[in-house]
């Protein structure tokens, strides 16, 4: 009788940068869910996110860090988390989440029980229970980014063939895992079999889209994507990334457009890529004036106190 897989088999990788108390919450949870190692993989914090961790857990046999000279983006640490792995799953983790002890048993339940379902994710949930944009998506076709960005998905509800969003936290919750285009970065479970056929995560990426990028590689090669809705992640929102919104948006905005490029320049002719390229950067301008104005004006209200 084959012995059936358990958190026991799986490592978690952690990419942390600047995450403050959140990691030592995101680790302790990690820990109480039974994996075999957390695996933190430091783009070269100067917080004290690793300081208190140490402080947690003192010569934890369980923790793994490992500390890069300088901020190599997600996916380079992501891919140098998994090559210190040697368990035969691994679940890729933001540090500003918490997951429940039953996660990671229902994750590798849901990707063991058929043979080509390669890749899980669960639920975002915010603190509360509410799900969280992200967690279970179609793909960010050049059209279905250019109505999102443009506000146009509100028409979804009137025409929902013409204006249908790619996020999908507003359609019913499943009642059971079910098959997805794309889930998030924040949570990817994968077996080891299925990331030495696929391949690593794409290091073009600095950080955002690489998720994306590594489902559609996924679903290239024949293996499916799978939501598991009662495998629960709490995530705070922007932990990790409220203190610089607009290199965030930067780095999210180029790698929508390396994104484009990689899978969708043949379908679309070359000046309809043009007038998305120009959309992306109109909408990322647009953002980072909104942000600058948030930041001038939280300025001038504490000068004036």
């Amino acid at each position: 009788m084959v012995q059936q897989a358990s958190s026991l088999d799986c490592d978690v990788v952690i990419v942390n940068y600047n995450s403050g108390a959140l990691l030592t919450d995101c680790v302790t949870s990690v820990l109480k869910a039974g994996a075999a190692h957390a695996i933190i993989v430091d783009n070269a914090s100067n917080d004290t996110s690793l300081n208190c961790l140490e402080r947690a857990y003192q010569a934890d046999a369980r923790i793994i860090i490992i500390r890069n000279h300088a901020n190599l983006g997600f996916a380079k640490a992501c891919n140098i988390g998994a090559q210190v792995s040697s368990a035969p799953y691994i679940l890729f983790l933001n540090p500003d989440t918490t997951i429940e002890e039953s996660t990671i048993n229902r994750m590798i339940e849901v990707i063991d029980s058929e043979h080509d379902i390669g890749m899980v994710g669960g639920m975002l949930c915010n603190m509360d229970g509410t799900e969280q944009p992200g967690g279970r998506r179609v793909f960010p076709t050049p059209r279905r980014a250019f109505i999102r960005a443009f506000g146009l998905s509100q028409l979804g509800r009137y025409f929902p063939t013409l204006f249908s969003d790619f996020l999908l936290h507003k359609e019913p919750l499943p009642t059971e895992p079910v098959r997805v285009e794309a889930i998030s970065g924040a949570c990817m479970l994968v077996s080891r079999e299925t990331l030495e056929d696929v391949g690593p995560l794409d290091e073009g990426y600095y950080m955002h889209c690489e998720d994306l990028d590594w489902c559609m590689r996924y679903w290239q090669k024949g293996w499916q994507v799978f939501f598991v809705p009662d495998a629960k992640i709490y995530h705070v929102w922007g932990g990790c990334s409220r203190s610089r919104p607009i290199f965030v948006e930067w780095h999210k905005h180029k790698g929508m457009m390396r994104f484009y490029r990689k899978f969708f320049h043949h379908q679309y002719p070359g000046i309809l890529m043009w007038l998305v390229g120009l959309g992306v950067w109109l909408r990322f301008g647009l953002i980072a004036i909104y942000y600058s104005a948030r930041h001038v004006a939280r300025w001038l209200g504490l000068l004036r106190a």
